[in-house]
């Protein structure tokens, strides 16, 4: 039998690597980021052309690469980050293993210009799909520029599964934002289409947090700072009352590196606890430094998750020091809610004796002396004796002539006549009548008399399905009705959230969502629909770009779809919410006015009937 086991050419090899190191564009922008970081570049420029399909550039003025470096940098396992296995655990640079160049170089169109200092000329090269086209000399300034063009072109049907370009845009605005937020001291400038989205000027970490999330992020953060030998703990928490419902600002670096921990993060929601409301999150933006040789890397090519030698030691330091600052800059309450900050005792009265208090005695005072003295001296006058008691005599003078009045006639009741016998009888005498019961379960159910029994019915989602068509009709079927501000008001966002507005604007505008003004971090809106309240205005813009955070449609009417959901999941009444009789009856006949009662705008079931057959098998 013949051997059937060979060894995969390169190409091949480097096309199945690159489905793990590189998913999407955004993949492509991390490791080319990181690799100028590694170069020590000051300043790096990324470029992108329709959301990195077409081209993504990155040119950094970092020491360059030789003509023999830059060619062997495509080959696989290829690097200059370490030489032995001991390296790995003594790493201080972003990349290390050596595959995320040849695996781009398998997949698009890679064009490099690099030229280190000391040299007089630099080196271009251009590779497609791992097989080289051109290498030359060439006039170039000091650092890297590396051009990647046609991503997946031969891969379809991987560039197929890709998402919309707004979609795409934003994973590679938030991979730009993790690596900026991790070195302030580098510049970074990111154009999209032409359009410049981020100028980051080198700047401390939190100028740069103020630079990539508004103006208005800087009044919501709380420093914190803990050094310990095992770990060296710096950074920013946002105020409780700035939470949101989406994850969008939450940040973890390990030496410069932005990781993802579930068991971190759980330390911080403890450190929050009792100071968020339900299902909000916290903001923070958090810096640790270990030693290297207590992490572990080298777990999945993304380099996002990390192993610990000691994590208990850090959840605990992690969650004393967050709770700590917010303590002491009077974030979290104190035990005496009445206190009044103007009895605190000056520090420089620390050092002074107590005074003996002067108190005077009135001896004479005795509130229970009689008016006048048994000895029949002057009587002692109580303190109450002001208040005197009122007579209650001659009372019957209030009633006097009301009798004279009754015996003349005018209020007399002699003439009054009165049914003998109260009517019961009924137009429809021989039907039994029916009466509809209505009353709310556990403040969650509504449940309703039927012909046949009752049902039992969910009123967050019925309030759903009422609110979704109600949105729909409005939308389609008659024009959106929108209500006017008094006075417009403006609310702040990131710059990518500001991106995801201007993208569904019109979709908002459709529904009743009326736009004065549109900056780079805030919205002004001088009309909102007409069945949302101002104060919940904030919160349903937040839960509605949590929405949106997966998926864009590129359809009008599926954009429509998904704000109209958003909305009615927002603005439904929640469980727990007690109703009046009117309220519960009003959701079940609007309810079964809908064009399917039976399910929510989410595929979930609304009510459940319960037959008379039903209840009698349960007493069987």
């Amino acid at each position: 039998m013949a051997d059937i086991i060979r060894l995969l050419p390169d190409h091949v090899a480097n096309q199945i690597a690159a489905g793990e190191v590189v998913q999407r564009p955004a993949s492509v922008v991390k490791e080319l980021l990181e690799n100028a970081i590694d170069a020590k570049a000051t300043e790096i420029k990324l470029i992108v052309k329709e959301a990195g399909k077409t081209l993504i550039h990155v040119i950094d003025n970092g020491f360059g690469m030789s003509e023999t470096d830059a060619r062997l940098s495509f080959e696989r396992h290829a690097t200059s980050k370490i030489q032995a296995a001991e390296d790995l655990f003594n790493l201080h640079t972003k990349g290390f293993r050596g595959e995320a160049l040849a695996s781009i170089a398998a997949i698009a169109h890679v064009e490099l210009q690099t030229k280190k200092e000391d040299a007089e000329l630099g080196t271009r090269i251009k590779i497609e799909g791992s097989k080289l086209v051109r290498q030359e000399v060439i006039s170039t300034p000091t650092g890297t520029s590396i051009a990647v063009k046609n991503l997946f072109y031969n891969i379809p049907a991987r560039r197929n599964f890709l998402k919309s370009d707004t979609v795409e845009l934003r994973h590679i605005i938030d991979e730009f934002q993790r690596v900026s937020l991790a070195h302030a001291d580098i510049k970074f400038i990111l154009y999209h289409n032409g359009n410049e989205l981020f100028n980051l000027p080198s700047s401390n970490y939190r100028q740069r947090i103020v630079n990539i999330l508004g103006g208005k992020t800087n009044e919501k953060l709380v420093p914190i700072q803990e050094d310990t030998d095992i770990v060296k703990i710096s950074g920013f928490v946002g105020k409780p009352e700035f939470a949101k419902k989406s994850r969008n600002e939450q940040f973890f670096f390990v030496n410069n590196r932005f990781i993802k921990s579930p068991y971190l993060h759980h330390a911080i929601t403890a450190a929050f606890e009792g100071l968020l409301k339900e299902k909000m999150q916290p903001s923070y933006f958090i810096y640790l430094e270990v030693n290297p040789e207590t992490i572990d890397i080298n777990i999945h090519p993304t380099k996002t998750e990390i192993k610990f030698d000691d994590e208990h030691s850090l959840y605990a330091m992690l969650r004393a020091t967050v709770k700590h600052s917010l303590g002491q800059f009077n974030i979290a309450p104190v035990l005496d809610f009445d206190r009044d900050a103007n009895l605190d005792t000056p520090y420089d009265y620390k050092n002074k004796q107590a005074a003996i208090p002067n108190v005077q005695v009135d001896r004479s005072f005795n509130p229970f002396a009689d008016e006048k003295k048994m000895s029949g001296t002057t009587a002692i006058q109580p303190r109450y004796s002001n208040f005197k008691k009122e007579s209650t005599e001659g009372w019957e003078s209030l009633y006097v002539g009301l009798e004279s009045k009754s015996n003349s006639g005018q209020f007399s009741t002699e003439n009054i006549e009165f049914e003998s016998e109260a009517v019961t009888s009924s137009l429809f005498a021989n039907d039994e009548p029916r009466e509809t019961l209505t009353y709310q379960l556990h403040r969650k159910y509504v449940v309703s008399s039927i012909k046949s029994g009752i049902v039992i019915i969910d009123q967050h989602r019925a309030h759903q399905r009422i609110l979704y068509e109600q949105l729909l009709r409005n939308i389609t079927v008659s024009e959106a009705v929108s209500q006017q501000l008094l006075f417009p008001v403006k609310f702040t966002f990131s710059t990518s959230e500001i991106a995801l507005l201007r993208e569904v604007k019109e979709s908002l505008e459709n529904i009743g969502f009326m736009f004065s003004d549109i900056t780079e971090d805030t919205i002004e809106l001088s009309g909102i629909p007409s069945n949302i309240s101002e104060s919940e205005l904030q919160i349903i813009i937040e839960q509605m770009l949590n929405d949106f955070q997966g998926e864009i449609p590129d359809t009008g009417f599926s954009q429509t779809d998904v704000l109209v959901k958003s909305l009615a999941k927002s603005m439904a009444i929640r469980s727990g919410k007690k109703l009046e009789t009117e309220e519960q009856e009003a959701l079940v006949n609007n309810l079964f006015a809908c064009k399917e009662p039976s399910v929510s705008p989410f595929q979930r079931t609304i009510f459940i009937t319960l037959s008379v057959d039903d209840l009698d098998k349960k007493f069987i």
